[in-house]
């Protein structure tokens, strides 16, 4: 069912080879940066901005995108095509970045606590929707500084039922 399923192996295999070069988030900030890596960073730095935000990711292509449209051509006198082109702010873009720097944030918090002493604190808390939720927050130490963490968050199953 796969649109492409006609295509030969080669065609794949070159998808495959544009995926792996593609930087990660590990790769972006682990190596020195180079002026082509700038609008990369950029893009990270605004995913990181519309994840703090809470809003709909799609702010990015609606909100974030014509207004540096706006600041390039009116503050700088320049024209935008090149560096917004350098710049994927889509949806999806938006999703698969905000994910993959999550992923690296979970990865270095475990990894930290592997080797670290900490302490869990489990609390309930229940949403607008009457849903119930399970927090688990780890307490640790870092550079001499107590540092708090949400660990994860589970949906409670509970036995009662709302009557209206």
């Amino acid at each position: 069912m796969h649109p492409d399923k006609n295509k030969n192996v080669a065609y794949f295999q070159n998808l495959e080879m544009k995926h792996n070069a593609q930087p990660s988030v590990s790769k972006l900030f682990s190596v020195a940066v180079n002026q082509d890596d700038d609008e990369l960073r950029a893009s990270y730095n605004i995913y990181l901005l519309i994840a703090q935000t809470g809003k709909p990711h799609i702010n990015g292509e609606t909100l974030i995108l014509p207004a540096i449209k706006e600041v390039i051509t009116t503050v700088l006198h320049k024209p935008t095509a090149d560096v917004i082109l350098k710049i994927p702010l889509s949806n999806n873009s938006v999703q698969r970045r905000i994910d993959e720097m999550a992923e690296n944030i979970e990865e270095s918090l475990c990894n930290h606590l592997k080797t670290s002493q900490f302490s869990i604190q489990l609390d309930e808390s229940i949403l607008p929707t009457n849903e119930a939720l399970l927090l688990f927050f780890v307490r640790f130490t870092k550079d001499e500084k107590i540092c708090q963490e949400l660990l994860f968050a589970r949906n409670l199953e509970t036995g009662r039922r709302n009557h209206i």
